[in-house]
């Protein structure tokens, strides 16, 4: 007898628990110390990433042997644009954060089904926050609802980014001053807009889909525009 497919909130589930035992082996990881090596485009990259990486890989192929697979630590393969459902994710988003003591760094995970995301994750372990979405079922942080703010006045808005970005001689017109706060990981800056914490992100350097897949759906399950 087959057995019947897994529900959406089934895959919401998986990703939320094997998002947990992630970030507890990168905890475990960095409080044995990380061995931290640079990418050929200069990034940092540890031996956390890689092994969360490795991890996950195995815990959710293993449960859902049918999907791709899409990591910023992992080759890419056209393989997986033959596969009606993908798993896209950052192992650990916010390596700098990770490694300098930061609580705000994430696991990002989405699980992606013709080619739009349908469930998500964006967990931050030392900051005990787990957000999810599924596609129509809503957004929540530790189970609670989220919703984005409705600030239109950029004047009172609070904003996540490189302050430093909003003074440069980029832009047809000065912005006003604002609170702009920063946070190592664009996921969990963008889940915090979903959650209404702060009003908008900005950032202009290119992005990869496992950086802001999961995110995307939460914002937009939050009411939240992502752009």
């Amino acid at each position: 007898m087959s057995r019947a497919a897994p529900t959406l909130q089934d895959e919401l589930d998986l990703l939320i628990d094997r998002a947990r035992r992630a970030g507890a082996l990168a905890q475990h990881l960095k409080a044995q110390g990380l061995n931290i090596s640079y990418k050929s485009d200069g990034s940092i990259v540890t031996n956390a990433d890689l092994e969360v990486d490795l991890w996950l890989k195995e815990a959710l192929l293993d449960a859902r042997p049918g999907y791709g697979w899409q990591s910023e630590e992992s080759p890419d393969t056209p393989a997986r644009l033959t596969q009606s459902h993908l798993f896209v994710l950052d192992p650990i988003d916010g390596t700098m954060g990770f490694t300098k003591g930061s609580p705000y760094w994430t696991i990002a995970l989405c699980l992606v089904q013709a080619r739009q995301p349908v469930a998500a994750v964006v967990y931050a372990p030392d900051a005990q926050e787990m957000y999810s979405a599924g596609k129509g079922l809503g957004a929540f942080l530790n189970g609670e609802p989220i919703r984005a703010s409705a600030t239109t006045d950029l004047s009172v808005a609070q904003g996540i980014g490189d302050a430093r970005l909003f003074g440069r001689d980029i832009w047809p017109e000065p912005w006003p001053k604002m609170n702009i706060t920063s946070r190592p990981s664009v996921a969990y800056r963008m889940v915090c807009v979903a959650a209404g914490r702060a009003d908008f992100t900005l950032a202009l350097t290119p992005k990869r889909d496992w950086d802001v897949a999961a995110a995307t759906l939460l914002c937009h399950e939050a009411g939240a525009i992502v752009s």
